[in-house]
């Protein structure tokens, strides 16, 4: 009988180059929000895989950028110390744009770590093969990348070829969670970056990452009834109008999408109030940020 093996993978890269799409195909599940968007992922957020004899656990972070706000350098933090005790490290790219500065400095971050890392160059289904290829020969001389795997995270191309790599890294070691389990996010954590992913999806570029979901309550109502009720902070009194739409239309909109995946993920019927509440700079306001869930430890 083989041993049972297990160990905890860092996603890294910087922001909007695919990793929440990555650790949803790997995991086979919805477990982190996905957006067009840059720095759409807030937390370190974890996927559970249970393969036959072993168990991977992936830590999606936020994107590695230069914050701008005490959220941002929250956001940073998270990403880095992320790093301190994982069994392997991936590496995020974005095979379909030009290499920056952005990149070299993600894949710089990782050099000093001790365990193996991994680069994934996503979205190869948008490039032509002798680009790929170019694009390997760059990386090729890195020392302390030791695999370099050509990703569609979105398609699943590669998934497999990662899988075994990210497996020959394992060690003997427990099933940390239990075998139907695919993400340790609190459900309220789960309904709140819902409701922000409907936020990036449908409003205007320059009111998102001024979003934050706050939970005012969750509660069984009737065996077959969740009641769930949230504000939806914005920083400025002139995006409230906008968030809340002609009529209300836009925040109908926000709530009648974000309660079908929630029915989907409670297995029962929702029903959401949600509110717009104008908080002046709450991304620089830490007992703010701690009241949604942006703390550490």
């Amino acid at each position: 009988m083989s041993q049972f093996k297990s160990g905890f993978i860092a996603i890294m890269g910087r922001p909007n180059v695919g990793k929440s799409t990555l650790m949803n195909q790997l995991v086979g599940e919805k477990v982190a929000i996905i957006s067009h968007k840059p720095q759409t992922t807030r937390h370190q957020i974890r996927g559970i895989l249970n393969g036959d004899d072993y168990q991977m656990v992936f830590i999606d972070t936020p994107g590695l950028h230069k914050p701008k706000s005490r959220l941002g350098e929250f956001m940073v933090k998270s990403a880095l110390s992320a790093l301190e005790e994982v069994d392997a490290a991936i590496v995020v790219v974005d095979a379909s744009e030009e290499i920056g500065t952005g990149d070299r400095a993600a894949i710089e971050s990782l050099k000093d770590t001790k365990t193996p890392v991994v680069l994934v160059l996503n979205k190869i289904e948008k490039i032509e093969k002798n680009q790929l290829l170019a694009l390997i020969d760059v990386f090729q001389g890195i020392p302390y990348i030791r695999e370099i795997i050509p990703m569609s995270a979105l398609k699943g191309d590669g998934a497999e070829d990662l899988l075994k790599v990210l497996e020959s890294f394992l060690e003997e070691g427990p099933k940390y969670f239990p075998e139907d389990m695919y993400t340790d996010q609190p459900e309220r954590v789960i309904v709140a970056e819902m409701i922000r992913e409907k936020t990036l999806h449908l409003l205007r570029d320059e009111i998102p990452h001024g979003i934050g979901v706050e939970i005012l309550s969750m509660e069984q109502i009737r065996e077959d009834m969740v009641e769930i009720h949230a504000n939806l902070m914005c920083e400025r009194q002139s995006h409230k109008p906008i968030i809340i739409g002609k009529r209300g239309s836009m925040l109908k909109e926000i709530g009648t999408k974000s309660r079908h995946d929630m029915e989907k993920l409670l297995g029962s019927r929702i029903n959401l109030q949600l509110w717009v509440k104008v908080v002046p700079d709450w991304r620089n306001k830490t007992a703010i940020m701690r009241d949604l869930g942006y703390h550490e430890g």
